[in-house]
């Protein structure tokens, strides 16, 4: 929802205060808290939406570990498919285009599968509205694409991915890359970074052919970055950049990279 891990901390902690208050008198714990805890996040969306428009470039949320070890989240066992595909950090800078209230009637709906009548109650809206945002959530994030999420296809595309930047190869990159490819990169005024979305196919192909030259002495590893594989990048020991693709479920093709530099993004995922 917030796409910051200590904005996220402040609401459970929030969520939590005011559960200490009101247990004794809650008849349904678990609507309770995703009510008060959606909403929250409603309200903080709201200021965190005016706070970045004066960001450095664009905004992409924090890359979060996904396995087990220091520094890592556990998805839990209820983890889907589209709860994959809602966290990766893709999917979360397009939902930056939706309003509170339809990123949460996208989220409780995609990732976690609440019904529309429940999501209704929820979010003290009509089931009609909530309808309504969830076909523009969907429209402004996947359009009529469906995000490939299962772990081992992406890998697998993954690999061809880097193997074809860490050869350089234009043709081979192009091949693998969605006519309206989009590359976004957030250095947030810190580190250098492409102040702008790199568009196209082929001009995607040429801005990862440079990375990979520059890259040249890095260390890169592929580990489980918010629900997917995603690609780690260290130099002198020292992670630098993580970076996620999303791919079309049909076609295989890469259709966003999203690469996250900023050092103060970047601190949970070089924890670990």
């Amino acid at each position: 929802m917030l796409g910051e891990l200590h904005e996220a901390q402040d609401v459970v902690q929030d969520a939590w205060l005011r559960w200490s208050g009101a247990e004794d008198e809650v008849r349904d714990p678990p609507a309770w808290l995703t009510r008060v805890v959606v909403n929250l996040c409603r309200n903080r969306l709201t200021s965190l939406r005016v706070l970045r428009t004066d960001y450095v470039g664009p905004w992409l949320p924090e890359p979060v570990r996904t396995e087990a070890g220091p520094g890592a989240t556990d998805l839990g066992p209820m983890e889907t498919a589209e709860q994959r595909e809602t966290l990766s950090l893709g999917v979360l800078q397009l939902m930056e285009a939706l309003s509170p209230a339809e990123r949460a009637v996208f989220v409780l709906h995609e990732a976690f599968g609440h019904p529309h009548a429940e999501v209704a109650t929820l979010l003290d809206l009509s089931e009609a509205t909530v309808r309504q945002h969830l076909h523009r959530a969907r429209e402004r994030v996947r359009g009529r694409r469906r995000f490939e999420a299962d772990p081992e296809r992406v890998a697998d595309l993954l690999a061809r991915f880097l193997a074809a930047a860490a050869g350089q190869d234009l043709g081979a990159l192009e091949a693998l890359l969605a006519d309206d490819a989009v590359a976004v990169s957030d250095g947030g005024g810190v580190v250098s970074a492409a102040r702008r979305p790199v568009e196209g196919g082929g001009r995607v192909a040429r801005f990862v052919a440079g990375l990979a030259r520059q890259a040249a002495a890095a260390t890169i590893e592929v580990g489980p970055v918010n629900g997917t594989p995603g690609v780690l990048v260290r130099v002198d020991g020292v992670l630098t950049v993580v970076m996620q693709a999303a791919f079309d479920a049909e076609t295989g093709a890469l259709v966003r990279l999203a690469a996250q530099l900023s050092p103060g993004k970047l601190a949970g995922v070089q924890a670990a």
